[in-house]
């Protein structure tokens, strides 16, 4: 009997694999492949253990601290030489160089990276991104295949010399859009009661993502001030919350002394993290992402599935999503001058809000399945397990 080829996929969190990776997991499993996940413990990890899934988990923190890092680098050697999986596929930023490092000091034959959006960017310093885009040109060169999210990052990984071309594949991103195909508007309609904290009459302006800076809710709360001075009736629902290994872990303490400073409380709804996100965007009326940085923002396929406009930054990812005028605006980064003028002349006109939600949900259909970004995936283990192994599976 031949063993079945055995692959280790990691990431820095539990959280990364219960929104994102599972489908991939799940279908690995189903098509003959041994997986395993290893992310640092949480109550998401124990989620995954107790589901079924094999998980060991290795502490490896999100943020650049070197002496943990190492000490991650090392646990995750020892645990691959031990094991000798046959493939190791990485993601997010700090998984990905000590995974990949890791896997290549093991002698894995087969390693796999996922940019679900490149750390490097373009408002970064001209120094901060000399250091981060060497660091991911040293990696490019023990990097069996670069999957890219975005058509953006693929081109960029050519071009800056990351990886050859022959080395880099575009996947895309997607989400079951069957599950928020039933989503109606946020009165309800679609098999959803209103959120509790919600007021008939509310015009919600809806957030799902992690509390970080970097996702621009300083500036959201700032528009949103605005707003609310021209649309009483607005209110803001903040879905998720800050995790205990975010770099900026106090952000959200930040964020609601300046939430009452400005007296906009009684406008603004936290819920923390929800495991039934269509039913959260089944209470918005409209959808923001006012994030600084995104490799291939999945809340904005969610909320074009679920039949929302969407009003975003107009960066890497975003502007891939969103096509202006049609399923949305895009504004610039850190405007909450120009995002507050887009969240206004949607949510004022629910003619509007129909039209491009409609449009989205229609895009979400025919260019954001997770099913199609799985089957590419599939393809690509296919390529590479046969090529380097020699073996049909």
């Amino acid at each position: 009997m031949i063993d079945k080829p055995k692959i280790l996929q990691v990431a820095t969190s539990g959280i990364t694999f219960k929104a994102l990776l599972l489908p991939l997991v799940d279908r690995l499993e189903a098509e003959g492949y041994e997986v395993h996940i290893t992310c640092s413990d949480s109550k998401q990890t124990r989620e995954l253990v107790d589901r079924g899934y094999r998980v060991t988990p290795i502490l490896i923190e999100r943020k650049i601290a070197p002496i943990s890092n190492l000490k991650s680098l090392w646990r995750l050697y020892r645990f691959m030489r031990r094991e000798r999986f046959d493939a190791v596929h990485v993601h997010t930023p700090i998984a990905a160089v000590v995974g990949r490092l890791a896997a290549w000091m093991a002698g894995v034959q087969v390693i796999i990276y996922t940019a679900h959006g490149f750390y490097f960017h373009d408002r970064m310093s001209a120094k901060a991104r000399m250091v981060v885009l060497g660091l991911e040109k040293l990696l490019g060169r023990i990097t069996h295949m670069l999957l890219t999210q975005s058509s953006e990052d693929a081109a960029t990984a050519v071009d800056e010399g990351i990886c050859p071309k022959e080395r880099v594949r575009w996947i895309g991103n997607g989400v079951d859009v069957a599950s928020f195909m039933h989503v109606g508007d946020s009165n309800g309609v679609g098999g959803y009661e209103r959120w509790e904290g919600l007021a008939e009459g509310d015009r919600v302006v809806g957030f799902v993502g992690r509390m970080v800076g970097e996702k621009g809710i300083g500036e959201l709360i700032d528009a949103m001030d605005m707003v609310i001075r021209d649309v009483p009736e607005a209110k803001l629902m903040l879905v998720g919350d800050t995790l205990d290994d975010d770099r900026d872990s106090g952000f959200k303490e930040v964020l609601s002394r300046k939430i009452n400073k400005n007296g906009l409380a009684p406008r603004v709804l936290f819920t923390g993290f929800v495991d039934d996100v269509p039913k959260a965007m089944a209470s918005m009326d409209l959808y923001v992402l006012p994030s600084h940085r995104e490799g291939m923002p999945r809340t904005i396929i969610e909320a074009m599935a679920s039949g929302k406009p969407v009003v975003a930054t107009d960066i890497r990812g975003c502007r891939e999503e969103v096509v202006e005028g049609v399923t949305g605006h895009l504004v610039p980064v850190n405007d909450p001058v120009a995002l507050a003028d887009a969240i206004k002349k949607v949510i004022t006109r629910p003619d509007i809000c129909r039209e491009m939600g409609e449009a989205g949900r229609q895009r979400a259909i025919e260019h954001f399945d997770e099913g199609a970004v799985v089957d590419r995936e599939i393809k690509v283990y296919r390529e590479l397990m046969g090529a380097r192994l020699g073996e049909s599976v």
